[in-house]
Order: C-alpha cells, then structure tokens, then sequence
C-alpha cells in the first residue's frame, strides 16, 4: 500500500494557495484532479488549503482523486476519511483542531464531513490517456509520472493539457516538464513545478 501522510509537500501547497486560488475564486464551479492521490491525504491536505483561503465558495469546488489502487483499498478508506495518528503529526495545529475529531478507532481521526463531500476517489489508469473529465481547473500529479517511460510521460501530460480548460499543473519537484511540451504550458514561479495551460 503506498505510504503518505497529509501536507507531505508544503510547498505545492503554499504555491497553489498563492497562484492558483484567487483564479479559481472567480470561477462558479472548480473541478480539480489528483491524478495518484493514493490512500487521499494528498487531495484532503488540498481539500483544507481550499477551504481556508476560499470560504463559502469552496461549496463549488469538487476534488476528483484518482489512483490505479491495485489493493482495491483507497476508495472505502478515502470515503471514510479516518486516519491514523502517524498521518496526521504534520498537519498545522489550527487546522487539524478545526476540521478532525477522534474516531471510533484508537488513535484515529476522522475528517470533517465538509471536507469529505468535496473529494471522490475512481479507480483510474493514467496509461489509459482517458481524463477523468475535461474541463478542469487544476490537475495535481505527483509521485507518479517519475515511474513512467519518458515517453509516457509525454503523452500522459499531453493528456492533462487537454483537459484542462486554461487551468494549471502541479507536479513533484523532481519532474520537469519535458522540453517537448514547453510550448503546452508556461511556469509559473522558477522555483516550483507549477505551470499554466497554453491555450
């Protein structure tokens, strides 16, 4: 089972919350995909940096989180939404108190029910080149594409360009974008793998 824990890459985090959020306010409906979003602390962690910095409109937006799951285990954990303490250490105190409570479970937390309506896990294959839906606004894809061929991951980020509907791209820092897709999309900051959709 892969191993996470929630606000594991603080930096993406902070990035999306400066660059990408006063955008998505101004949407009326956000779509966002965590392309490998594993047992969902990644798309949760995302969830709650949301839900500080956009208010009642976080309401529209929806977090569609995505993994191969090949021990068929992350949907009925994600839509629980309970973890173990191990998971948890590294979420800011303010925020953990606000949006987690002890589980039935020793030790374990679960998640606020807003939170919890705002991500749904499907079962997905990125090698399959289907977008779990077009019209995005931010694809989140990290700890994944370093597994694939060079050119699968050519095609799979081609994928996201397409399904994207002038929105952005977060992706581990290891992972540059490959030199023959510079023209699909622009870096946002120098310092992170942030970067906008070229129409």
């Amino acid at each position: 089972m892969a191993f996470t824990y929630f606000f594991r890459d603080i930096q993406t985090l902070e990035m999306i919350r400066d660059h990408v959020i006063p955008e998505l306010r101004t949407r009326r409906y956000i779509h966002i995909w965590d392309a490998g979003c594993a047992m969902g602390p990644e798309p949760y962690s995302l969830a709650m940096v949301l839900r500080e910095n956009m208010g009642m409109i976080f309401r529209n937006v929806k977090i569609h989180a995505t993994d191969i799951d090949s021990s068929n285990l992350f949907g009925d954990i994600i839509s629980k939404g309970i973890y173990p303490r191990d998971q948890i250490q590294r979420i800011p105190k303010d925020i953990f108190e606000k949006y987690f409570s002890p589980a039935d479970e020793p030790d374990h937390f679960v998640i606020s029910e807003e939170i919890r309506k705002s991500v749904s896990f499907t079962r997905h294959d990125l090698l399959d080149l289907q977008p779990v839906r077009k019209g995005l606004n931010l694809i989140l894809c990290k700890n994944v594409l370093l597994h694939f061929q060079e050119k699968e991951r050519i095609e799979v980020i081609k994928m996201f360009h397409d399904a994207l509907e002038g929105g952005y791209l977060a992706m581990e820092q290891t992972q540059k974008m490959p030199p023959e897709l510079e023209e699909y999309f622009e870096p946002v900051v120098s310092n992170a793998q942030l970067y906008r959709k070229v129409v």
